[in-house]
């Protein structure tokens, strides 16, 4: 049916049907022909410094280029990512952090960012991914009949992985160029399955989901997860085919447990931060309040109905938003026009220099009003809210990568099946709320965050809790597994405090 090491004929050993096969290779070959595949193109590829994260992070940009920086696979990994809504480069971000902080170059590896055909399929996909998320959020009837089925069963089957490990053999040509001993780290399945495809000696598939899918599998790959839930839930691949009730299982190799994927500065600061949050409770000080909007732009009423819902008291003084739109300037002109009457309570960042001097002066200084924060270049957009993170008391956002984030977070209605066991898993282990599904919930949750203690102090201690078992270190123990082969024999290391 296929050529030896096809993995798209079988997946961990289990097979996959000759029509979800076939299906594979007509999508193969529909994209082909729809963005003129060339198969020999030829991609040189150089480094150049991230002008946003390279100086706090390190990163350095990997593009097509004749000339400039070569890149050197001694002490240094490359982060596969998507610019695919936020969460993918917010992920890549936390392992950038997490090398720097090791003495490891890393370097940014952006399928998107390459005028290539696996650039064509994927932005032809996220413009139906987005779509969805935005239409499920709209209409009810949509949501609850096919954008979570879709998400929570329609991207667990096997199948589903075995159209994009064909697809993502389309993709693998920009990698041509990249040394293959160079440790290879990735935030998205394609950019990882692509790698395989492309002969990399060493990749790591950072999985970003707490609920198990084939969407996100790379046989060939080390995969990696945040919580022992997901963990047994990849180890069986339970209910990834609706044909057969147990399936032959991932090799215990090939699965890795780490924790939650954090940035360093946000882990090595977790006591210093809740210990200041504590502080601001007891002393019944301003609350500070992050409301931190997704790639997709989705979930307008909610954000409109929680802000209307702390304007008076951002007046008052008694609470001051922090309102983070990362590049959706549409977003903000909604926005604008329910803040009349509220103009002088307003700062608005949309300059990155400003951005980073208020965010400084914020973890010592108090701060009122209403702060928003608008940049058009990704990188700032979403570094912003980890600025942000460590100065806020909470933290709102739907449970996705934010999810495992150590911050008291605000879990509003989920965009995708997918989503719903962050917010789970956050609540279980005491650092976040349940998920609230609706606008009543959602205000209920922060009036009570708001206006009492109990609830803010028992995160925050959960928080420094967890930090002193390593929860939230898998960013460092990603960058571990990626760097094993070139350290064997040698000690690890690691910026753990």
């Amino acid at each position: 049916m296929s050529e030896t090491n096809d993995r798209s004929s079988t997946i961990f050993g289990n097979s996959i049907s000759s029509s979800a096969y076939k299906k594979a290779l007509k999508q193969k070959k529909k994209f082909e022909k729809k963005f003129n595949h060339d198969p020999d193109a030829s991609y040189p590829l150089k480094a150049e410094k991230n002008q946003v994260i390279g100086p706090p992070l390190g990163v350095e940009n990997i593009v097509v280029s004749e000339k400039g920086k070569s890149i050197n696979s001694d002490n240094a990994v490359a982060l596969g990512t998507i610019r695919m809504g936020f969460g993918h480069y917010r992920i890549a971000m936390a392992a950038a952090s997490a090398a720097h902080s090791m003495g490891i170059t890393p370097y940014w590896f952006d399928l998107l960012s390459f005028d290539t055909t696996g650039k064509k399929i994927i932005q032809h996909l996220e413009k139906l991914y987005s779509l969805g998320s935005r239409l499920s959020q709209k209409f009810s009837l949509f949501n609850r009949l096919y954008w979570e089925p879709l998400t929570a069963e329609g991207f667990k089957k096997l199948d589903f992985n075995a159209s994009d490990q064909k697809m993502t053999e389309l993709m693998s040509d920009i990698y041509r160029d990249l040394p293959k001993d160079l440790p290879f780290v990735a935030t998205h399945a394609w950019a990882s399955q692509a790698a395989v495809h492309a002969g990399m000696k060493q990749v790591v598939n950072m999985i970003p989901d707490n609920w198990p899918l084939g969407l996100h599998l790379s046989e060939g790959a080390i995969h990696t997860i945040q919580s022992p839930s997901a963990y047994m839930g990849y180890r069986t691949l339970k209910h990834m085919d609706k044909k057969r009730d147990i399936l032959a299982p991932m090799p215990a190799p090939d699965l890795h447990y780490t924790g939650h994927y954090v940035d360093h500065e946000l882990v090595k600061n977790i006591e210093k931060d809740c210990k200041a949050r504590l502080k601001r409770i007891q002393g019944k000080k301003t609350r500070r309040v992050l409301l931190s909007i997704g790639g997709a732009g989705a979930q307008e009423d909610i954000f409109l109905s929680v802000i209307r819902h702390l304007l008076p008291m951002i007046k008052d003084g008694s609470v001051t938003l922090f309102l983070n739109m990362g590049d959706h300037e549409n977003v903000w002109k909604i926005i604008e026009k329910e803040l009349t009457g509220y103009e002088s309570e307003i700062t608005t960042h949309f300059d990155w220099d400003d951005t980073r001097r208020f965010a400084a002066k914020a973890l010592n200084s108090n701060v009122t009003g209403l702060h928003a924060f608008l940049n058009d270049n990704i990188f700032a957009a979403i570094y912003s809210t980890n600025l942000l993170i460590r100065t806020c008391d909470i933290l709102i956002t739907k449970p996705s990568e934010l999810a495992y984030y150590p911050v008291p977070r605000l879990f509003i209605q989920r965009v995708g099946g997918h989503e719903a066991w962050g917010a789970i898993r956050g609540a279980e282990l005491g650092d976040g709320t349940i998920e609230c599904e609706n606008i009543p919930l959602t205000i209920q949750a922060l009036d009570l965050m708001l206006n009492d203690g109990d609830l803010l102090t028992m995160y925050c201690e959960s928080i420094m809790k967890h930090k002193t078992i390593g929860t939230y270190d898998g960013a460092y123990r990603v960058i571990e597994l990626a760097m094993e082969k070139k350290q064997k024999g040698k000690k690890k290391r690691s910026a753990r405090s």
